[in-house]
């Protein structure tokens, strides 16, 4: 089986999360800095290397429903990417999904052993765009799991 690849979109940062090749599980794979990497040709080269069958993206509605500013930046960088590869690309409401991935990374701070100030630390643990990425993934998974049973 193909894996998916999911996006959450900012307008500094891309999150990008992986699933397994069942499809069943989601985890954060990397974040895209917009200023330092050209996003469309990091996507390229991640989805050669993955090998997805589908781009899933986060789309952030507003709490009333309503798409704002943010959803049409999100879906012109779809349509932007559409151009470019050769997969289909999927919405996935994204509302809370940073809110979630903040609490993931809270409760895990609480269960780990206290470590020695170092100067660098993970990129999850300094932005949280791919683990919300993998949250918009998961739900995605869930969701195509429970239509398909």
């Amino acid at each position: 089986m193909a894996r998916a690849l999911a996006l959450d979109v900012g307008d500094r940062r891309i999150g990008v999360a992986i699933s397994d090749e069942s499809k069943l599980l989601a985890r954060p794979l990397e974040i895209i800095d917009r200023k330092l990497q050209n996003p469309i040709d990091h996507l390229k080269t991640l989805i050669a290397q993955y090998a997805p069958d589908v781009l899933i993206l986060g789309e952030p509605i507003e709490l009333d429903g309503k798409t704002g500013p943010q959803a049409q930046r999100v879906r012109a960088f779809a349509a932007e990417l559409s151009t470019v590869i050769a997969i289909p690309v999927q919405f996935q409401d994204e509302r809370w999904s940073s809110g979630e991935a903040g609490d993931l990374i809270k409760a895990h701070k609480k269960k780990r052993k206290p470590q020695p100030h170092t100067r660098t630390r993970p990129a999850v643990h300094r932005h949280d765009d791919a683990l919300a990425a993998a949250v918009i993934l998961q739900r995605y998974l869930d969701e195509t799991r429970q239509t398909t049973d």
